[in-house]
């Protein structure tokens, strides 16, 4: 905001957007709030141009930006009227029109950030980091009093998506249907993608899959972790890894209600992954970019990073034991892939080498990965 004339902060519902925003906006005297799902906030734009020049000095927060599509062309002259930084906040979930919107009207006048859910980081000691893999970090369920109410609010969250938020970003797509789609990403957690398999058991061709896949990737609910693909001649699986990207909402999928449940649970292994991938993302600085690496030949390193500022290729091994252990898989993939250094990640509390720029690092540690050596 010190630097760009528009700021949107883009994340899935519920993760806490407006909540930042209004923080942020009471540092602004007079700034103009509008939330564009209430009808009488929308009626105040009437004349956007008008309102607008009567705040040219306020920071202006337009919260669920992609319901009124058609503002983003007064916003770009608006900016460019009187281009300081700071002007507009914009806080939207993702959808086609918020995204193609913004790329074609404010083109080189506004920076995204991406609001994560809580991480490891930003919870105090009384929220340990298993009551936070249980439930996930969305702050309803990260501050609920039991496990029991995590997970009631969890499923109203996961049927409010997908019976009302999703179309009300543009996305007409059987509930029901989706809802068994998601249920079986989740059974799949950390694996590769098989759009076929899928759809053979959904009765959808797969384009669908893909096509659902990428909805629920553009709507921060799944990533779809890309193949690293070095200059080699090695035979490398070119397909992307998928993890439901809060670990609540993946385990009120599967069914996990309790810690005990979650432990003896097939998926816990990848779910302690998928929880460890979304803490990095979540830390990672701007550009940072992530991948997985595997080859048919056995060679895998679950996450690569290429971090700016950072000589060369980071590589990230993630184990759940307390005494992680890495196999010749890995260190074949770190010669395929020329990584410079590794990071082997687990839930334990101390840090050790385990060789020559490989270090074994507790999960509280995780910024450490950022940092150059």
């Amino acid at each position: 905001m010190e630097r760009f004339p528009a700021v949107c902060i883009i994340g899935p519902r519920q993760v806490g957007k407006t909540t930042l925003a209004k923080e942020l906006g009471g540092g602004f005297p007079d700034s103009l709030y509008l939330d564009l799902e209430n009808p009488s906030h929308i009626a105040r734009l009437s004349d956007p141009v008008f309102l607008f020049r009567q705040h040219a000095s306020h920071l202006c927060i337009l919260d669920e930006i992609q319901r009124v599509p058609e503002i983003f062309p007064t916003l770009r002259s608006m900016i460019d009227e009187n281009r300081v930084p700071g002007r507009f906040l914009l806080l939207g979930s993702a959808s086609p029109s918020l995204l193609r919107q913004t790329s074609e009207s404010l083109a080189g006048r506004i920076r995204y950030h991406e609001l994560h859910p809580f991480n490891v980081n930003e919870t105090t000691p009384d929220i340990p980091k298993d009551r936070l893999w249980l439930k996930g970090g969305f702050p309803p369920a990260t501050l609920s009093a039991t496990n029991s109410d995590a997970m009631e609010w969890l499923e109203m969250f996961v049927q409010t998506f997908l019976d009302r938020d999703l179309p009300g970003l543009d996305f007409t797509l059987p509930s029901l249907q989706l809802r068994r789609f998601m249920t079986m990403l989740a059974h799949c957690q950390g694996q590769l993608f098989n759009s076929s398999r899928l759809a053979s058991s959904l009765g959808v061709a797969s384009t669908t899959t893909r096509r659902w896949l990428d909805v629920l990737t553009a709507t921060f609910m799944v990533r779809q972790l890309q193949p690293w693909i070095p200059n080699i001649g090695k035979r490398i699986i070119k397909t992307p890894k998928t993890y439901v990207r809060d670990s609540g909402i993946l385990h009120r999928l599967l069914g996990i209600d309790t810690f005990d449940q979650l432990i003896s649970h097939p998926v816990c292994g990848h779910s302690w992954e998928g929880f460890v991938v979304e803490q990095i993302s979540a830390l990672m600085p701007f550009r940072t970019e992530l991948y997985h690496y595997r080859s048919r030949g056995g060679a895998e390193i679950d996450l690569i990073l290429k971090i700016p500022g950072v000589d060369g290729l980071t590589a990230v091994e993630i184990k759940r034991s307390l005494a992680p252990k890495v196999e010749r898989g890995f260190w074949n993939a770190m010669e395929d892939t020329q990584c410079k250094r590794a990071f082997v990640i687990y839930p334990g509390k101390d840090r050790w080498p385990m060789a020559e720029n490989v270090a074994v690092l507790p999960i509280s540690q995780l910024q450490t990965i950022f940092e150059p050596d």
